[in-house]
């Protein structure tokens, strides 16, 4: 009986995360369109999107954050910010660490979702792993936006493993080769908690606090592209081991 209890419980929780997700995009339907019709106007939407999209859904989700910084982000400046991939919630408390506009690089099959998708091809860099064509078009789009005065995000591992069990996966390249390429600095976040809030196993999560952590950050400014696999792994060892303590 309790089981059966934990479970109805468990899946009330999932259906009002999706709730708290299409209801602020309905509400702002309008403004949140007039905000995708030029890319200069962007910054506005990344402004709707943290404040009256993910601030609202984190809340209403009962998870209230806690964000440490050993490095603090600069106005006005680019990044590449590179964190674990556990949740759906990952994508919420991102926009909440950063106050800087930033653009995922993101996998194109997130545009089936209903509502989140429409606006989530209209504002994000979409990557089909698959097409080594569709992988060399993220470059430039992402340069255009970096000449904007962007940031990028991306989730290196490049998905959510399959086996919960697994701390972190290895890292993909494409997040180290482009901020190389582009003297950016590398941004390492952890988050801790989100994978026990709301992970992709559909009857489990609950509310609760979400810590993340900004790590100081890797420069790129003297690096080629041969040290790519060097920055990767020094990056996932820094969230690796912060995840393990």
């Amino acid at each position: 009986m309790l089981r059966i209890a934990q479970n109805i419980g468990f899946t009330l929780y999932r259906i009002w995360f999706y709730v708290m997700v299409a209801l602020p995009i309905i509400l702002f339907f309008p403004f949140l369109v007039l905000t995708t019709l030029s890319e200069k106007w962007y910054p506005q939407f990344f402004w709707m999107a943290r404040n009256l999209w993910a601030r609202p859904i984190l809340l209403g989700m009962g998870c209230p954050q806690k964000i440490y910084r050993e490095q603090k982000l600069v106005r006005g400046k680019s990044y590449m910010l590179v964190a674990n991939h556990t949740s759906m919630l990952d994508i919420m408390l991102m926009l909440r660490i950063s106050r800087n506009p930033f653009v995922f690089v993101g996998k194109k099959e997130l545009v089936k979702i209903p509502l989140f998708g429409f606006f989530y091809k209209r504002v994000c860099i979409l990557v089909d792993r698959e097409n080594s064509r569709s992988r060399m078009g993220v470059y430039r789009r992402a340069q255009r936006r970096l000449d904007e005065g962007l940031s990028i995000c991306i989730f290196p591992e490049g998905g959510v493993p399959d086996d919960e069990s697994v701390v972190l996966d290895e890292f993909k390249d494409g997040a180290f080769k482009m901020a190389i390429a582009h003297n950016i600095p590398v941004v390492p976040i952890t988050f801790y908690d989100n994978k026990k809030r709301f992970s992709f196993t559909f009857l489990s999560g609950g509310p609760g606090l979400l810590r993340a952590k900004v790590h100081s950050f890797f420069e790129t400014v003297n690096l080629e592209d041969r040290d790519k696999a060097t920055l990767r792994e020094q990056v996932r060892n820094v969230i690796l081991k912060e995840l393990e303590k």
